[in-house]
């Protein structure tokens, strides 16, 4: 996504909980993007990071709300041995719903009020399939997916009479990212659907008029101008 939207001449911020490898990301996008360290689950790392972005863009036109750590943190073999949910660690519960879920709200309670008071902006929360959300010994990944959604609902009411707008996007499957183990056969490998899949709709979403729809990128074909 965030390649997608550089090629298409966005200003685009790239964070995550290593500075290193977000600035490693952008030095690869180019065009001038810029990567920081951000925490979602902390309140004052994601007031400090916003800020930072904030001024070094000159305000944010969107967010994208794609934090998220993986199944592999609870259980490293969740694809071949499933877990139930009372086996799952508290800890590692915890920190999957406050990357995933709780991170989606700090981080769009802090961006929201400069888009409103800015004039107009658009937020996209990263979602997944449904059949994910309910899979057999996946919590809390999941679960934490499923708030997400509710969640996204929640915002897009509160938001519906205003010019911010606040859609949801989910590849359409599984997909060849850090999240699956390096060690899947080769059959599942082959079906992973590739990351490229999420720039069209991306780069779409980011001016589109829409509000509070449910977009697979996969199944996606960029709507007709009238």
């Amino acid at each position: 996504m965030a390649s997608a939207l550089a090629s298409a001449g966005a200003a685009v911020a790239v964070t995550g909980r290593s500075a290193e490898r977000a600035e490693a990301v952008a030095a690869e996008l180019g065009g001038g993007a810029f990567g920081l360290s951000i925490d979602v689950r902390s309140e004052e790392s994601v007031h400090t990071g916003i800020e930072e972005v904030s001024t070094r863009l000159g305000g944010i036109d969107l967010l994208v709300n794609n934090a998220g750590i993986g199944m592999r943190t609870v259980n490293p073999d969740f694809l071949s041995e499933p877990q139930p949910f009372w086996a799952v660690a508290p800890d590692g519960f915890r920190d999957v719903v406050e990357t995933k879920l709780t991170g989606c709200f700090l981080v769009a309670r802090a961006v929201v009020p400069r888009m409103l008071a800015a004039g107009g902006g658009r937020v996209v929360n990263i979602s997944m399939n449904e059949s994910t959300m309910v899979r057999r010994g996946f919590v809390p990944y999941g679960p934490a997916g499923a708030g997400v959604e509710a969640l996204s609902r929640v915002m897009a009411a509160d938001l519906a009479d205003s010019s911010v707008r606040v859609n949801l996007l989910l590849p359409g499957g599984a997909t060849a990212t850090g999240m699956v183990p390096s060690d899947v056969s080769d059959d599942v490998r082959s079906s992973l659907l590739s990351p490229d899949v999420m720039g069209p709709a991306i780069v779409w979403l980011a001016t589109a008029d829409v509000h509070d729809e449910r977009i697979v990128a996969a199944e996606w074909r960029r709507p007709a101008s009238r």
